[in-house]
């Protein structure tokens, strides 16, 4: 069931390292184009030029310099404010389905645990910088650290900043996320993102599903 289309829907996925958010995103991205929708998929930090300038300084800052979570939480925000000016809100606004793979949910996580920058902070920027630009659900994706570590471990790729930090963090990131999905229902939904791609796909299909049905009945 596809719902109206005249404005778009913004879908975020969240989640902490190796809980497969990339995976979905093009699964999604699949089934959505099938039901005859115009879909932009994008990523934070990144999504313009500048922003992926941004995230090469974010993730990968030269070797033995590192970022405070101020200034983590600074470089997200001039990220984000560059890709909903020119990618996020333009797309929203001409009917497309927008899929981001992380959003502020994942600056407010990662950029206040461990003793980072505190909540209320954090919240100031994403009201100064998000605006009404708000996702219409977010997927907050989660698994156990025994699956999560093996699939960080089979990625061919370096190790960004954050994906190089403790067990102890990601163990707070993890709890974090949970918390933050519990404390807004309407709008995330906790997905169990140990099972295997198609049934992780199939989960949030359904809650896609739902969602456009609640919209079509409360009209």
């Amino acid at each position: 069931m596809m719902a109206d289309t005249k404005r778009g829907r913004f879908i975020t996925l969240e989640g902490g390292e190796g809980v497969g958010k990339s995976t979905l995103q093009s699964a999604l991205a699949e089934r959505l184009v099938a039901a005859g929708l115009d879909v932009v998929t994008t990523r934070e930090p990144g999504g313009t030029p500048l922003a992926e300038l941004v995230r090469d300084l974010a993730l990968h800052p030269p070797p033995g310099n590192y970022w405070s979570s101020m200034a983590e939480a600074l470089l997200m925000n001039a990220a984000r404010s560059d890709h909903l000016d020119r990618v996020i809100r333009p797309a929203l606004e001409s009917g497309k389905w927008v899929i981001c793979d992380r959003f502020s949910d994942s600056t407010r996580v990662y950029q206040s645990v461990k003793g980072g920058v505190p909540l209320d902070v954090l919240k100031s920027f994403e009201a100064s910088v998000i605006g009404e630009t708000q996702p219409d659900l977010t997927f907050v994706l989660d698994a156990p650290p025994s699956t999560t570590d093996a699939r960080r471990e089979n990625r061919s790729q370096v190790k960004d900043s954050f994906e190089s930090r403790s067990s102890a963090f990601h163990t707070e990131v993890r709890a974090a996320f949970i918390d933050l999905a519990k404390s807004e229902p309407k709008r995330c939904r906790l997905i169990d993102a140990s099972e295997e791609a198609s049934v992780v796909a199939d989960a949030v299909w359904s809650e896609i599903q739902a969602f456009l049905a609640q919209q079509m009945s409360a009209r």
